[in-house]
């Protein structure tokens, strides 16, 4: 039995390593890339698919917090606290390939700088250098050096969420999708509001 566990430590490990986690983020874009370099995909597939996964990821990340106040002790809530901002810097990452994948087709820094003057697409621009400023500083060091200047940082996420819902919105042929992402973002807070007010009123001290 002891032998048994030990050969299976290493296996366990792995599984939950965060080797395997960026892998499985990684995989998608990667497919993606591929499949558009061989021409088995069109411009505007690539554009779309990274960015709905962007958008995806974002609502994940921020499911989290009104998960961890619902239940606290829960396993799987447990790990998505500790691996959120793998989630976040993949937000950042698949909304970077949207905008690499934006930059490759166009070609052309006239036409770029004049459609940044759009509100549809300033919007995904702004949303970009919010998140870029939220991944590099999703590490150990930047909360020690910003302490509590870095929640206020991070509380940033919402207005990103926000601007690139807008971008999708303003840019999309079809909308539908985006409204529906918007949807499920704003349960997601109403959820978090929820879930935050009841767990002050159940902590708080009884009145003598």
């Amino acid at each position: 039995m002891a032998a048994r566990a030990r050969a299976a430590g290493p296996a366990a490990r792995f599984l939950g390593s965060r080797t395997l986690l960026w892998a499985l983020l990684a995989a998608p874009g990667v497919w993606m890339l591929i499949a558009w370099w061989r021409g088995a995909t069109f411009y505007g597939e690539v554009l779309h698919a990274s960015g709905e996964l962007a958008v995806q990821l974002l609502i994940a990340t921020m499911a989290v917090t009104p998960l961890a106040l619902m239940f606290p002790r829960a396993r799987l809530t447990q790990w998505l606290r500790r691996r959120r901002r793998y989630l976040g810097v993949a937000t950042f990452g698949y909304s970077l390939m949207h905008t690499v994948v934006y930059l490759a087709r166009q070609a052309d820094l006239g036409v770029i700088l004049e459609d940044a003057r759009s509100v549809a697409i300033w919007t995904g621009w702004i949303a970009l250098i919010l998140m870029l400023a939220l991944a590099v500083t999703s590490n150990d060091a930047s909360i020690r050096w910003l302490r509590r200047r870095w929640h206020r940082l991070h509380r940033l996420v919402y207005v990103a969420a926000i601007l690139t819902l807008a971008h999708w919105i303003l840019t999309a042929f079809d909308p539908t999708s985006a409204w529906v992402y918007a949807g499920i973002l704003v349960a997601v807070q109403l959820v978090r509001i929820g879930a935050s007010l009841w767990h002050r009123r159940s902590w708080r001290p009884a009145s003598s």
